[in-house]
């Protein structure tokens, strides 16, 4: 079968990857679409260190193939959004609704994948850039078969990061003010989440002038091409700055930018080794600076959400998708990703 296989060096698309058969508590799914992130090319980058070889993507959605021993909740056929988080559910962060903290899920890459003779491991526990994958069933969460399953993929990853990141870790409240430093494909589900929050102010801020029609579109009220002008619209600052870039200089823009009691929530995924700085005496007034893993997301409760509030014209995903690629596209796909070109290109099997 067909697969993006980075192999330490270079990234192709091969066709002689397979899959092993679901185990207990797994199942097999036949892979629709998956969103490119740039998660995905911080892999082959060097930004995000990973084994390899391995099977790229991790925001995909498909129909259900087969399901292993013991697995219930979808059958053969369903149509599901893939989520990351291969969490135990037994732990104690797992039985306090924390599945993203999970220490079963977290730096423990398998390896369902071969080529020829060759383990290939599994990437996000998910790879999703592959015509089939095998995740543990908590992964697999079915959705509603009304939803183009091109517009479903974004769901398991920019969508529950970013508007997870809003309504689960920062818990914008209505009327809050809120500035999102990034308007890609996370920072526009940021602003989304702002919306459906009932955040008064939403300042979008992006160095790409072409950015801000669709920034507005997902609930910006107000776009910058600099943080310069954020105290021009905020003068006291923001209640909440979503810095969705991965830049040290944005992190302590981000901070500087706060209100009293405000929060910096970091999205963005600077080099493993990135250390950022600021004023201690900045953050006395009740200031906080917050990490986010995957939008604090308790996935088999949020993409059901999220998909729902899509159905009620409430969530946007369609005007996610920039553009569909054919999996041979890869490259092109690539290109456009990291020039910029698009909130996010979806490739398909």
């Amino acid at each position: 079968m067909r697969g993006v296989v980075f192999d330490g060096r270079r990234v192709r698309v091969v066709d002689d990857l397979a899959v092993r058969d679901p185990g207990p508590g797994e199942v097999l799914v036949a892979v629709a679409a998956a969103g490119l992130c740039h998660s995905d090319l911080s892999v082959v980058d060097g930004t995000i260190p990973f084994p390899v070889p391995v099977v790229l993507g991790h925001e995909g959605a498909g129909v259900v193939a087969a399901v292993g021993a013991g697995v219930t909740h979808v059958a053969p056929g369903d149509h599901v959004a893939l989520s990351t988080l291969a969490n135990c559910g037994t732990c104690a962060e797992c039985d306090r609704g924390r599945p993203t903290m999970c220490r079963q899920a977290i730096g423990r890459p398998g390896r369902p994948f071969t080529r020829g003779a060759e383990p290939v491991y599994q990437f996000a526990a998910n790879s999703a850039f592959a015509e089939r994958t095998v995740v543990k069933a908590v992964q697999a969460v079915r959705i509603p078969e009304d939803i183009p399953l091109t517009s479903a993929a974004l769901i398991g990853c920019g969508v529950l990061t970013g508007v997870g990141a809003v309504l689960n870790r920062a818990r914008v409240d209505r009327g809050d003010s809120v500035v999102v430093i990034g308007a890609g494909g996370i920072g526009l589900n940021v602003l989304q989440g702002a919306r459906l929050a009932g955040a008064l102010a939403v300042v979008a801020v992006d160095a790409d002038p072409a950015k801000e029609a669709l920034a507005r579109q997902f609930g910006a009220t107000d776009f910058l091409t600099s943080a310069e002008g954020v105290r021009g619209i905020l003068p006291t600052g923001a209640d909440h700055v979503f810095e969705c870039v991965g830049r040290v200089d944005l992190i302590r823009r981000a901070i500087d930018l706060l209100d009293r009691h405000g929060q910096a929530v970091l999205l963005g995924v600077p080099p493993a080794t990135a250390e950022a700085s600021f004023l201690v005496s900045s953050l006395f007034l009740d200031k906080a600076i917050l990490g986010c893993r995957y939008g604090s997301a308790r996935p088999q409760r949020d993409v059901a959400l999220y998909a729902g509030l899509y159905r009620r014209g409430r969530l946007m995903l369609d005007e996610l998708v920039s553009a569909v690629y054919p999996v041979e596209d890869f490259e092109k796909a690539r290109t456009d990703a990291e020039a910029g070109r698009v909130a996010r290109a979806v490739l398909t099997f």
